[in-house]
């Protein structure tokens, strides 16, 4: 194990609002060290190739560089990447990727905490002043917890559609990255079905410009549609699919294509893509001592300041809202976090709140 090293701020985490913070703290004269346990823009990277964001490139855009696309449009998946890289390069961050850290200890008296990593090489240890937990809100996969869902052709993420070419696919979920990994599998040439437990699909949760072709494809029987139903298990060729009961479907002016009439059946299916949302890692918080509440793990914390209850502990990005079971916090409303952890930090007046966003984005 190294000797320690000592930093004011520790910053754990290296998405898009933990390099913005980076960025900051070196602006202001701040000596911080920066981890992640992978690579920067982690959870930007395990979108399917040519994936677009929701959100509009100046939302997404960080630290002041601006985010361009040659024709003007939604930023890909790759050309966001790029543009991370770019930031790192053009600030000249120092992100220690590929060392998470593994543990987090208070020390005596205020005098600070004690991170432990583990990279390649073995432990190592830091003393930091102060830290900085920006580590995301989809870290892992939501799991169903039904038989089979490890069998090797079940996957909770959507890679490259190609893979699916004249297979039998089953999409689980009915939102924004069922839908996309639903229609992308069709246009790749994939014998498409969807499997989502509510009755109708739910407007508001799909990007506006994929909600008319899922409609007209699953209306028309080129895409199955096995609305109001759930999956409870899963074979080497089949999934078995049961009715769910959705008491609030019908009162939801938002819902979409409605399936005709639900039954048990058993679906063949040569991959399975279970696309039902994922969960946020609040193992750090925990190991830190902050206090989380209810199912969803939110942090508690002074949205003033960003610091949690402990002393010196603060969160920022979508890791303040834990597991979301409806998505509200995103990239384009946690920049300003950046401004009042650093306000918090040096000492200035906390920067005025920003406008509210006009529609939710992801």
């Amino acid at each position: 194990m190294s000797a320690t090293e000592s930093t004011d701020v520790a910053v754990v985490g290296a998405g898009p609002i933990g390099l913005e913070l980076a960025v900051a703290l070196k602006r202001a004269g701040i000596d911080y060290l920066h981890f992640d346990g992978k690579q920067i823009g982690h959870t930007v990277s395990w979108f399917a190739p040519g994936t677009r964001f929701f959100s509009s490139n100046e939302r997404i855009a960080i630290a002041g560089v601006p985010l361009q696309t040659p024709d003007g449009g939604k930023c890909t998946r790759e050309q966001y990447l790029t543009y991370l890289r770019t930031v790192v390069q053009q600030f000249d961050l120092d992100v220690r990727t590929y060392e998470p850290v593994v543990g987090i200890d208070r020390l005596p008296a205020g005098a600070g905490f004690t991170l432990t990593t583990k990279p390649a090489g073995g432990e190592r240890r830091y003393r930091a002043s102060r830290v900085v937990l920006v580590t995301g809100g989809t870290d892992r996969p939501r799991r169903l917890d039904i038989p089979g869902e490890d069998l090797p052709h079940v996957n909770h993420y959507f890679d490259d559609p190609h893979k699916y070419f004249r297979k039998r696919v089953l999409v689980v979920g009915g939102k924004n990255s069922a839908v996309e990994a639903a229609l992308r599998c069709h246009n790749a040439g994939a014998f498409v079905s969807l499997s989502y437990r509510r009755a109708k699909l739910p407007a508001k949760s799909i990007k506006y410009w994929l909600l008319p072709e899922i409609n007209g494809l699953m209306e028309s029987g080129r895409i199955k549609a096995h609305l109001g139903t759930v999956p409870t298990k899963i074979t080497p060729t089949h999934v078995q699919l049961e009715p769910w009961t959705d008491p609030d479907a019908q009162a939801d002016p938002t819902f979409s294509f409605v399936a005709p009439k639900v039954r048990s059946q058993s679906v063949a299916a040569d991959f399975v893509l279970l696309l039902v949302g994922y969960r946020a890692d609040m193992s750090l918080c925990r190991m830190a001592g902050v206090e989380l509440v209810g199912a969803t793990e939110t942090p508690t914390f002074n949205p003033h300041t960003m610091e949690t209850n402990v002393a010196g502990v603060y969160v920022a990005g979508t890791a303040v809202a834990g597991t979301q079971d409806k998505y509200r916090v995103f990239i384009e409303n946690c920049h300003v976090h950046v401004d009042r952890i650093v306000a918090a930090l040096t000492g200035a007046p906390e920067p005025a709140a920003p406008q509210p966003l006009a529609a939710p984005e992801s």
